[in-house]
C-alpha cells in the first residue's frame, strides 16, 4: 500500500499548500460523485510529489486554500483531466496554471487513449489495484482498500510524466502534446449549453420538422432546471419522455398524462406537467420560424474526446492539426483515407 497522509484538518492542508508551492510539479488526480447530481460533487484530492502523497477529505476542508496551488507556475500532472478540471474549477475557483495530461501526450506516441492502468503496465512494467467502479467515495470512514486505490493512481504518475516526456522529446514532439493540453486546460467548462442538450438524446436524433424544434425546447428547459436544483437530468425528465412528449404534442393534461414514460420520467408532476404543456406549443412556434436545416454531423477528432465527439471539422492550422496528422499517417502522404468504423483507432505509424 502505498504510503500517504489523510488531510482532514485545515492546518493539514495549509502545511499541504506551503509544501507543493515549492515544488516544479506534482500529480494530481480527484475522486468524485455526479450520479445523484447534476454538478459533480468532490469526494478526495489525491496529490503526490516527491517523497510525499497525500489524500485530501473535502467533506472535512474546504478545498480554497488549493486556489494558491492553482495558480501557482508549478506544473500539474493528470491523466484524463477533462472531468477532473471541471471539478476543481468548481471547488477552488481555478484550474492548474500548467497542465500535462498523460492521456494526451500518450495519444502522440501511437497510443490512442490509453487507461491509467495500462500506462502503469506498459511504462513501468506495475499492475495499479483493481478498483470496484461503484464505489462510494462520499462514504466515511474511507476503507483502507479505497485509500489503496486512490493512492495508487498519483503515486508514479510523475514518472509515468518521465518516460512519456522522454519519448515525445525523441520525435520532437514534446510542443504538440503541451499545446494540446493547454487546449484542453483552456477549455470552456461552464454550464453545458442547453439549446444543444438535445444532441445527448438517442431517439431525438431521428425527430424531423416540429417534434423536433418541440424536443429541442423540452431538452433545453431540463437542462436548465436539472442545473438549477443540482440533479441529473434523468430525474426532471427521461429521455424517452422526452421523445413522446415532443412526439404526441399534447395540449390538455388528459393528452399529458397519456404520455409515455411521462408519469415514470417527471418527478413533481403537477407542476412540471404544467410546464411541459407549454413546450409543445411554443416548439411548434420554433419549428415554423426556424430554418429548415439539418443538424450537422458530429465529427470526432483528438481534441475532442468526449464521447460525443464535436459539431463540424476539426480546426487543421493547430496543435489539433498535428496530433490528427500523426494519428493518420496516411493523410501526410497524401492518400484517401480508408473509411473507419467509429470503434477503429488510427495507430502512429513508426
Amino acid at each position: 500500500m502505498a504510503s500517504h497522509r489523510f488531510v482532514d484538518t485545515e492546518a493539514e492542508l495549509a502545511w499541504v499548500v506551503e509544501q507543493l508551492l515549492g515544488q516544479p510539479r506534482y500529480a494530481l488526480d480527484t475522486e468524485f460523485h455526479r450520479e445523484r447530481t447534476y454538478w459533480p460533487k468532490v469526494a478526495l484530492v489525491q496529490i503526490a510529489w516527491p517523497g510525499e502523497l497525500v489524500l485530501i477529505d473535502p467533506l472535512a476542508v474546504d478545498l480554497a486554500p488549493l486556489r494558491a496551488l492553482m495558480d501557482s507556475d508549478a506544473l500539474a500532472v493528470l491523466h484524463a483531466a477533462s472531468q477532473d478540471l471541471e471539478v476543481l474549477e468548481l471547488a477552488t475557483g481555478a484550474v492548474p496554471r500548467r497542465l500535462f495530461d498523460t492521456q494526451i501526450a500518450a495519444g502522440f506516441l501511437g497510443m490512442s487513449t490509453p487507461s491509467l492502468a495500462s500506462l502503469h503496465e506498459r511504462e513501468l512494467g506495475v499492475q495499479l489495484p483493481k478498483g470496484n467502479r461503484l464505489t462510494d467515495w462520499l462514504e466515511r470512514p474511507l476503507k483502507p482498500a479505497q485509500k489503496e486505490y486512490a493512492a495508487a493512481d498519483v503515486e508514479r504518475l510523475l514518472e509515468i510524466h518521465d518516460a512519456l516526456v522522454a519519448q515525445l522529446d525523441r520525435l520532437g514532439r514534446v510542443a504538440w502534446a503541451e499545446e494540446e493540453c493547454e487546449i484542453m486546460r483552456s477549455r470552456d467548462r461552464g454550464p453545458r449549453d442547453p439549446f444543444e442538450a438535445w444532441r445527448k438524446i438517442k431517439e431525438a436524433r431521428h425527430l424531423k420538422g416540429s417534434a423536433l424544434s418541440i424536443a429541442r425546447s423540452i431538452a433545453a428547459w431540463r437542462e436548465r432546471r436539472a442545473a438549477e436544483i443540482d440533479q441529473p437530468v434523468r430525474f426532471v425528465l427521461s429521455d424517452i419522455a422526452v421523445v413522446s412528449v415532443a412526439q404526441s404534442a399534447p395540449e390538455s393534461p388528459e393528452a399529458l398524462a397519456k404520455v409515455r414514460r411521462r408519469r415514470q420520467g417527471c418527478r413533481q408532476k403537477r407542476d412540471r406537467g404544467k410546464i411541459l404543456l407549454r413546450w409543445p406549443r411554443s416548439g411548434l412556434r420554433l419549428a415554423a420560424s426556424a430554418p429548415t436545416e439539418a443538424p450537422r454531423r458530429r465529427t470526432r477528432h483528438p481534441s475532442c474526446r468526449g464521447p460525443g465527439g464535436c459539431v463540424g471539422e476539426p480546426d487543421r492550422s493547430g496543435p489539433t492539426a498535428r496530433s490528427h496528422l500523426a494519428r493518420n499517417p496516411r493523410r501526410r502522404r497524401g492518400a484517401r483515407p480508408r473509411r473507419r468504423g467509429r470503434s477503429s483507432r488510427a495507430r502512429l505509424a513508426g
